[in-house]
């Protein structure tokens, strides 16, 4: 039982971060890690200005 609610609590703060708009780096570096191990996972600042770009644009600038 407690094993299911520290889940639950995992994937309800993922969630909220996620609708928040804050990245999730942890996940990302073991995401990388299980899937890509060839390859070097993002410093967190380079990560999280990644996602600001994708998620604002890269300085397109958008009115309203």
């Amino acid at each position: 039982m407690l094993e299911s609610l520290e889940k639950a609590g995992r994937y309800l703060g993922q969630s909220l971060r996620l609708m928040v708009g804050l990245p999730d780096y942890q996940t990302y570096v073991a995401h990388m890690e299980s899937t890509h191990p060839d390859r070097e996972p993002m410093s967190y600042e380079a990560f999280f200005r990644e996602r600001q770009e994708a998620r604002y644009g890269g300085g397109q600038g958008k009115c309203c």
